[in-house]
């Protein structure tokens, strides 16, 4: 069975891995929204975290590039839900900087919690059918495994509240994953 964010609705020849990657590249657009935006705020409410999400903001940019550049490739055009993402991604930067370090930790952990379960479905679904896709999708995951990692070490063991902006940031996750699988 087809796992519910791997469903698409493809238009014209479009396939699978196009609609992936076009999905990918507004992702990695939301995730630089957030990044950016907790950068901006932590800069007088968590300093000490400005360096560690500079270096995540420059991960994020380089894999909307690579998503980007695949993209092109096929001729393909960018996610209806781009603007969405990044429209999310900022509300959600400014909320959780707001609220402090172990807030933006949090919200690095679920999203990237989500983003590696399904980039890991998305390999598993375009395995021996779109190489191209695979290989860019590979090309990211080391990096969004280690801001998860960072992020869960920093964060240690999350209080109520935290468990409730890990919630909150995993569904709005999978909500925009799912939107964008359909636009």
């Amino acid at each position: 069975m087809t796992e519910p964010s791997l469903t698409a609705t493809l238009h014209g020849s479009e396939t699978l891995g196009d609609r992936v990657m076009k999905v990918n590249h507004a992702g990695e657009q939301g995730a630089i929204a957030v990044y950016a935006t907790q950068r901006w705020i932590a800069r007088w409410r968590a300093p000490e975290m400005v360096a560690e999400l500079t270096d995540f903001l420059a991960h994020e940019r380089r894999h909307r590039t690579l998503f980007a550049a695949e993209l092109a490739k096929r001729g393909r055009a960018r996610c209806r839900s781009y603007h969405l993402c990044a429209l999310g991604g900022s509300a959600a930067g400014i909320v959780t900087g707001l609220m402090g370090r172990r807030a933006i930790a949090a919200t690095t952990v679920a999203i990237e919690r989500v983003v590696l379960h399904h980039l890991r479905l998305q390999l598993a679904a375009l395995n021996g059918k779109d190489a191209a896709a695979c290989s860019t999708i590979r090309a990211i995951i080391a990096e969004e495994q280690e801001h998860h990692d960072r992020s869960a070490t920093r964060l240690g063991t999350p209080t109520l509240l935290e468990r409730i902006i890990d919630r909150a940031i995993a569904s709005a996750t999978e909500t925009v994953i799912w939107l964008g699988m359909r636009l």
